[in-house]
């Protein structure tokens, strides 16, 4: 079992920055592979980001390329999301999944995913 918490979700205007965290709990943490998704209200979960289990691989969906980033501190259980260049279709909730394989193939399917944190909000304004 894992737990995981994200934090950093807040209000901020369009253009602005934010960094969004991903506490997790577990001694098994450096071999989970993370991913990012989020859900407006009324919309389908949407694939942001995604990072293998060494770091060594990154995927972003198309929307956030070039103003997400995604990393992860093994040493510390924790994946961030950074969010440059934020827009207002970026305003969703925002949750960190975790999987177990370790894997970098379907990690944009949420399927894959066996753990899920809570969520955490992030609205920007015009």
């Amino acid at each position: 079992q894992v737990q995981l918490v994200e934090s950093g979700g807040g209000l901020v205007q369009a253009g602005g920055s934010l960094r969004l965290s991903c506490a997790a709990s577990g001694r098994s943490f450096s071999s989970y592979s993370m991913g990012w998704f989020r859900q407006a209200p009324g919309k389908e979960r949407e694939f942001v980001a995604a990072i293998s289990w060494s770091g060594g691989n990154t995927y972003y969906a198309d929307s956030v390329k070039g103003r997400f980033t995604i990393s992860r501190d093994n040493a510390k259980n924790t994946v961030y999301l950074q969010m440059n260049s934020l827009k207002p279709e970026d305003t969703a909730v925002y949750y960190c999944a975790a999987d177990r394989a370790g894997g970098f193939r379907a990690l944009r399917d949420y399927h894959t995913y066996d753990y899920w944190g809570q969520g955490t909000q992030v609205t920007v304004s015009s």
